[in-house]
């Protein structure tokens, strides 16, 4: 964030400061365009509307008794006896704690928070700037004890302590003043608040490290079987805490919320294996699967009671894999003989232990890469604690979501009983600084925004009711019309001649005039085993042989309800190749409900509005009636956990037809893999033209406002941290200005740039009641930023679980929008998604570009069908990798709300 407190108004009051480029002399002729820079807003006020209602949060208030404390902060160094620099977490912070005990005089006395590799804070200065200390660790090493083949003789196993020398280095890097949080509470902006921030966000991790921890950034995770929930496949739910300061409107405060991770169930690693893979007996493991499962997993041992981390699986079953094995000397062997002997051989000669069916299974390696260590698997279990980092399944994702809800009092009384019981404020680190935490939720008072009327067929008002509305009795606004269609299906167990004639009479009620379909299709039962890519071209042939021309929309039947195979394939070739608008179904119970839904997406696809706002209607959105406006949705897509070769998806929608707000458009990019900023908003070629994403919809937004051209654009962006508002302004924004003067255009729109996000720790609770808070809640005091623009809204009704708030942040206002204008404005955005009769918990846009980049995304899978869990063909992002480029849609759909 940069310092803009010298510039502009007094005081530091500056919403926005945009630079001007300096004046070029008449006779110089410019090689490049200077685009403006922004800076990030600060709030102008707050809102008025709506109704009051009293709210608590899970925000826990902090009172600093020392607010000139100084923390100083030391780059920590360690090196082992041959020089070489030690890295790792785990024999970090055992050094550093080794080093504060046994040194304790040289420090001062000084209590320490440590992240665990590089970075190390006292309260107050060491004796010295730089220090060098000498550690000594005795442990039980690994190495050192272990007799498994390929590793040692016998001698070696009775040494079970071994003592290492390490050297400590510690070198004063910077001051940061506790004083700086002090200050940004009143309003300023201090470079290192952040950094203070997070020396007290170390404290809290250091704190949960100490007592065993696992650590997930500022989440933290006991080894409980209390907390331990099962969701399938050898994957079980963790519940933990998140806990971090966070600077707020009311002062410091301490945000508390429970958090969930996933581990590998620990045990044996043959019941982990057989749950994972789904199979009844160990012959039927996939051990080229399990490689990859397993690797860089740490196994106890059974027989020794020793930790070790598996890199691999052996070649051979134990009973068949050989490994040399020094010869004793005194058995007439000279010295440094050695003798091939199977790894069942050796544990049931050298160490009695009788294998049974692992003797027939490939063994783990535990060693280096040039020097095996085998154990047979039913020797090995699982340590607990061991992050599981790939996706999760439909099936797990559900049953993780469905265990692990929690109604709004249980959510209070779980984060209310930690704070009390991790009694923050005596860890010696904190006491220093005289931080001491309450104990209660914080209060505060919140509002709850009208909700927005809506209109549908034959313009009738429907009014929702508690964030929800229905098409009973009601037709839509502007229903489609299906004229030539057909019904395919990929061998499912259903009666597509009855869902048809159900979908005809359903649609005849809601408006939408369905014609029988041309002729239903059926999968030829050979083509059922074959690859997704030949059954969906298989699939085409039957079309093209049945049909004289191309039908206007398909129906398309598949066999599984989430996660087909075919989906990808299929969407590729409508979509791309054909220009067909499809509708993809599993039906598994169809009535009316399920088919008034599907209708409602039907009819987005094929053009069709089902219904508008009600101040859209008569065209009276405050800003935006008389002035040709264009909403942007923005967010990128990434890959499965731990696949670092699947390009990202990135993804924007823009409105169309002003002064429409309720129909998008989308353009879709692949780029880099994980990398956040889209780099493809504005892409200029070689020839001159520019083949960016926000030209596709600038075009388009002309094409579809009688000619009109966007004066005020408000981008709504999703999928960014705070570390990267600057970016999303000077980079993105930058880019979008860039393709809009690439049109030939000098005068530059008015922007409103707002980043949504969903992934926050901040809950909401109603103080008067048990139920969520009713939707439409808005907060934008108290808990809210003390100097940037954002506010916290719950638009959606909370059925079950304890309702998340989106958080907006406004980092640009450039068109003016007054707070209440602003609000109403997403709040309303909440309710012109066309998929569903419900509001929903962030503004449509957004979640339209997160569907799109999501179906878009599936036309890649179809040439990689490899397990998406396994990190096969994985490469480090460091590596350059070519981005495979996404085919474009067909002219036909291109304009269309496919994505619905």
């Amino acid at each position: 964030m940069v310092d803009v407190s010298s510039a502009g108004k007094a005081g530091g009051e500056l919403d926005l400061v945009r630079l001007s480029p300096p004046t070029i002399p008449p006779n110089v002729k410019p090689e490049v365009l200077i685009s403006p820079k922004y800076f990030i807003m600060t709030r102008r006020g707050t809102g008025t509307t709506g109704r009051r209602i009293q709210l608590l949060a899970n925000h826990f208030k902090v009172t600093v008794k020392a607010p000139d404390a100084v923390f100083y902060h030391y780059s920590v160094h360690i090196t082992a006896e041959d020089k070489r620099a030690v890295e790792g977490k785990g024999i970090g912070r055992k050094l550093v704690d080794r080093l504060f005990q046994t040194y304790s005089s040289e420090l001062a006395g000084k209590k320490f928070a440590y992240d665990g590799e590089k970075a190390l804070y006292t309260v107050g200065p060491l004796p010295q700037n730089k220090l060098e200390f000498t550690v000594v660790l005795e442990e039980t090493f690994a190495k050192s004890e272990t007799v498994s083949p390929g590793e040692g003789t016998e001698k070696r196993s009775r040494r079970t302590l071994q003592s290492k020398t390490f050297t400590v280095e510690l070198s004063y890097a910077a001051k940061i003043p506790l004083k700086s949080i002090a200050l940004a509470l009143k309003g300023a902006n201090f470079d290192n608040t952040q950094d203070a921030l997070r020396v007290l966000d170390i404290i809290l991790r250091q704190q949960a490290a100490n007592m065993g921890c696992l650590l997930v950034r500022q989440s933290f995770f006991h080894d409980d079987s209390r907390n331990f929930t099962d969701v399938g496949a050898g994957v079980i739910g963790v519940r933990g805490f998140h806990s971090s300061f966070r600077p707020t409107q009311g002062g410091l405060s301490l945000n508390m919320d429970v958090s969930t991770t996933m581990i590998l169930t620990p045990g044996p690693v043959i019941d982990f294996l057989i749950a994972n893979q789904g199979v009844r007996e160990p012959r039927y493991i996939d051990w080229v699967k399990a490689k990859r499962m397993l690797k860089n997993m740490r196994i106890k041992t059974r027989h020794r009671n020793m930790e070790f981390k598996i890199i691999g699986i052996s070649e051979k079953p134990c009973n068949l894999q050989c490994f040399p094995m020094k010869l004793k000397t005194g058995d007439g062997a000279s010295e440094g003989e050695t003798a091939d002997i199977t790894v069942f051989e050796y544990f049931s000669k050298h160490c009695g232990i009788e294998l049974t069916y692992s003797q027939y299974l490939p063994c783990l390696d535990v060693g280096k890469p040039k020097r095996p260590n085998y154990l047979p698997v039913e020797l090995c279990a699982l340590v607990s604690l061991q992050r599981y980092t790939k996706a999760l399944s439909s099936q797990q994702r559900a049953s993780l979501v469905e265990k692990s809800r929690q109604k709004p009092q249980d959510r209070i009384r779980t984060v209310t009983d930690a704070v009390c019981k991790y009694q923050y404020d005596s860890d010696p680190v904190l006491t220093t600084c005289g931080i001491s935490i309450e104990k209660q939720l914080t209060q505060f008072e919140g509002r709850v925004l009208d909700t927005p009327k809506l209109k549908v067929g034959n313009s009738e008002d429907c009014t929702p009711f508690k964030g929800r509305w229905n098409f009973n009795n009601k037709t839509l606004l502007n229903p489609t019309r299906i004229d030539r269609w057909i019904v395919v299906n990929f061998s499912a167990r259903c009666d597509t001649s009855q869902i048809s004639r159900d979908l005809i009479n359903c649609g005849r009620k809601k408006g939408i005039l369905i014609e029988r379909p041309f002729t239903l299709l059926e999968e030829e039962p050979q083509c059922r085993r074959q690859s997704p890519v030949v059954r969906v071209e298989k699939m085409f042939e039957q079309i093209q042989t049945k049909l004289p021309s191309p039908p206007d929309f398909i129906l398309c039947v598949l066999p599984e309800k989430k996660n087909s195979d075919i989906y990808g394939p299929w969407k590729k070739r409508t979509l791309s190749d054909f220009g067909i608008v499809t509708q993809c179904i599993s039906p598994s119970k169809v009535n009316d409900q399920y088919l008034t839904n599907l209708l409602l997406k039907i009819n987005s696809k094929l053009g069709g509005i089902n219904s508008l706002l009600a101040l859209e209607h008569s065209s009276r959105v405050p800003l935006i009636k008389d002035t040709p406006t264009m909403i942007l949705g923005m967010d990128v897509s990434h890959g499965s956990p731990g696949r670092s070769d699947v390009p990202s998806v990135a993804a924007v929608v823009g409105s169309r037809s002003w002064p429409l707000i309720s129909r998008y458009r989308a353009a879709v990019r692949t780029q880099s893999p994980k990398v956040e900023m889209i780099d493809a908003l504005y892409k200029p070629l070689a020839n001159g033209k520019d083949d960016g994403i926000i030209r596709e919809l600038l075009v388009d937004f002309f094409k579809t406002s009688n000619g009109r051209k966007p004066t005020q654009i408000i981008v709504f962006r999703d999928g960014v941290s705070e570390s990267q508002f600057n970016q999303v302004l000077n980079i993105e924004l930058d880019q979008i200005v860039k393709a809009y003067q690439h049109l030939g255009e000098a005068n530059i729109p008015k922007f409103t740039v707002i980043v949504a996000q969903k992934n926050h720790h901040t809950k909401l609770f109603q103080t008067n009641s048990p139920d969520n808070v009713p939707p439409g809640t808005v907060v934008d005091t108290k808990i809210v930023h003390p100097r940037n623009y954002d506010f916290y809204m719950c638009a959606q009704a909370g059925m079950i679980g304890t309702s998340r708030p989106a958080h907006y942040h406004v980092l640009l206002d450039e068109i003016g929008f007054s707070p209440d204008d602003l609000q109403n404005l997403i709040h309303s955005l909440s309710y012109v998604y066309q998929r569903s009769t419900t509001a929903i918990s962030i503004v449509a846009p957004v979640c339209y570009a997160h569907l799109a980049a999501a179906q878009v995304g599936q036309f890649m899978k179809f040439e990689d069908l490899s397990d998406t869990s396994s990190g096969k063909g994985s490469i480090t992002s460091s590596e350059s990798i070519p981005v495979q480029e996404l085919p474009r849609l067909h002219e036909k759909v291109q304009g269309s709300m496919f994505f619905c």
